[in-house]
């Protein structure tokens, strides 16, 4: 909720953030911030990331995030678009945002769904260290149709906006764990400081854009964010899943990196492309926190619970 106090001002009142309205140089650095608000945000979140536990469950979650990530959310993403005849740079951004890897929040969100949260860190962890490969030919192969995709340069920024600062944030977790654990509280507000700046110049940048298709937009993102969090859940039960372990599937598939799809959308397209993910991240906490709310008032295996308590 924190996040349209951020939006709706930079869409009735563009000018002191809009990279769109300034010159080259200002535009450069607008995409230069972004990039590294992501950064910062991503470093954060791998100091939050308990390795020997993401190992411990690496097993089951690496079949459900390679099925995810090739077939589920870039996949839906892809079909909104068409569906609903977005512009080249809205159906780009769209693919962007589902074929990025889950995002730390979705962590908070399974533990306040009694879900298993050993499974959902072990899901963001892989995804994020599988985002540099996976991302960028998941680009190239859906929206390479909409607009022009260098897969080369992708891979690169990924690299150095993702994978960098989650390792490091893993390396210093491991290193020196009692200085992580002071400031682990401070966490959550790094990222959602981070997170704000990066929407508020992605929605100012294309104010205009927003203003003329912003309830197809906000339609097409409220269906990809329900697809995933739906067809999460099913596979989970199909699969034979115990119920904190569907919870996890679900919110994982759901939720996405939408900060850092705005920043990829912003460098390497345009900001009318990091479009989809800003609302992406305003909504998905909305729906998650909604979810997570309705899955916390729902008995669970008492066993499972006490696991993840313990995780």
């Amino acid at each position: 909720m924190w996040r349209w106090p951020v939006a709706v001002p930079a869409v009735w009142s563009p000018g002191p953030v809009s990279p769109s309205s300034s010159t080259p140089v200002l535009q450069r650095a607008s995409a230069f911030t972004g990039r590294w608000f992501a950064v910062l945000v991503l470093a954060a979140g791998g100091l939050g990331l308990l390795l020997p536990d993401t190992l411990a469950q690496a097993a089951p979650a690496v079949p459900w995030l390679l099925a995810v990530m090739m077939l589920g959310m870039p996949l839906t993403g892809f079909a909104l678009a068409r569906l609903l005849d977005l512009s080249p740079a809205l159906a780009a951004g769209m693919v962007l945002v589902g074929a990025s890897p889950g995002g730390t929040a979705s962590n908070v969100m399974v533990f306040l769904a009694k879900g298993d949260t050993a499974l959902s860190v072990a899901m963001t962890t892989f995804s994020t260290l599988l985002a540099p490969v996976l991302t960028p030919l998941l680009v190239l192969w859906l929206a390479g149709e909409f607009l022009p995709v260098d897969a080369g340069a992708l891979f690169v920024s990924i690299v150095q906006v993702v994978l960098a600062p989650v390792l490091l944030g893993l390396l210093l977790r491991t290193v020196v764990p009692a200085l992580v654990e002071r400031v682990l509280d401070a966490l959550p507000l790094v990222s959602v400081a981070g997170i704000a700046a990066v929407v508020a110049v992605v929605v100012a940048g294309s104010a205009d854009t927003v203003l003329s298709v912003g309830p197809l937009l906000v339609l097409a993102v409220v269906l990809h964010n329900g697809v995933g969090l739906g067809v999460g859940y099913g596979l989970g039960r199909l699969a034979g899943l115990d119920v904190p372990a569907r919870r996890a599937v679900s919110i994982e598939v759901g939720m996405q990196n939408s900060g850092l799809a705005a920043t990829l959308a912003t460098v390497h397209f345009s900001p009318a492309a990091a479009l989809p993910a800003a609302i992406f991240s305003v909504w998905h906490n909305v729906s998650g926190s909604l979810l997570a709310g309705w899955w916390s008032r729902r008995p669970v295996e008492p066993a499972a619970v006490e696991r993840d308590r313990v995780g």
